[in-house]
């Protein structure tokens, strides 16, 4: 397993809660739309064994071409020990990245494309968004739909809708208007839903399109495949 340390370069308040990492690039490094990877802190394998409550698995915000590697996290004023660390890190502060992967990359099978989520899990389809804009092939059209509570809505200048790129954009602050939109997007029996944010999200989202007749291979997880049964089972939606 390779570890890449890297520097800290710029940190971004997205919002008052939420912060970008923009890390520096490895020389080597490289992921794809819809990545993940294990971000971790110093100290993190001083020991015998990891310490894992010195690393987390986060989205990788950003494309290889915008030449850094984006970490978007929300830290809270009462946070883990981890989130307590990485808020008072400073640019030129070293962090590690390793075992980075993709579970969601964009799929182009001439489908329209439904991105639901919730909060910072916005950051995991930023750049599956980028990657479209640069590149439509096989896409038919892609519509992101995100819940925030806090309406402080995240990367709006990417999250904005455009007709003329086959694109649109949807915020919503409460449960009762995101689940009313979800079933309206199931109307579409062909499409492909990509699902980001905590499990319980994840189980509602998909009890909600499974009941609209959406097939679990429909449904995109940013899981490995061995965790897919247990949310995408018939069981789970009853």
């Amino acid at each position: 397993m390779q570890i890449y340390w890297t520097k800290i370069n710029k940190i971004v308040e997205e919002t008052p809660e939420v912060k970008t990492y923009q890390l520096e690039l490895p020389k080597d490094f490289t992921w794809e739309e819809g990545s993940h990877t294990h971000f971790a802190l110093k100290g993190f394998n001083a020991g015998e064994k990891p310490n894992r409550s010195l690393i987390r698995h986060m989205s990788i915000s950003s494309l290889p071409h915008e030449n850094t590697i984006g970490i978007t996290t929300r830290i809270r004023e009462q946070c883990s020990e981890f989130k307590s660390i990485l808020r008072d890190l400073e640019v030129g502060n070293e962090v590690a990245i390793f075992k980075t992967h993709s579970n969601l990359p964009l799929k182009r099978e001439g489908k329209n494309v439904y991105l639901l989520s919730s909060g910072v899990g916005l950051a995991t389809f930023r750049p599956i968004v980028l990657e479209f804009f640069e590149r439509a092939d096989n896409v038919n059209h892609i519509h992101s739909l995100n819940i925030d509570s806090s309406k402080a809505f995240l990367f709006t200048d990417i999250f904005t809708s455009a007709p003329d790129k086959k694109f649109k954009a949807q915020f919503t602050d409460n449960r009762k208007d995101y689940y009313e939109e979800v079933k309206n997007l199931a109307a579409d029996k062909d499409g492909l839903f990509y699902v980001v944010g905590s499990d319980d999200f994840l189980l509602q989202n998909i009890e909600v399109l499974r009941e609209q007749g959406i097939k679990p291979e429909q449904i995109m997880l940013d899981k490995r495949e061995q965790e897919l049964p247990k949310f995408l089972s018939i069981e789970s939606t009853l």
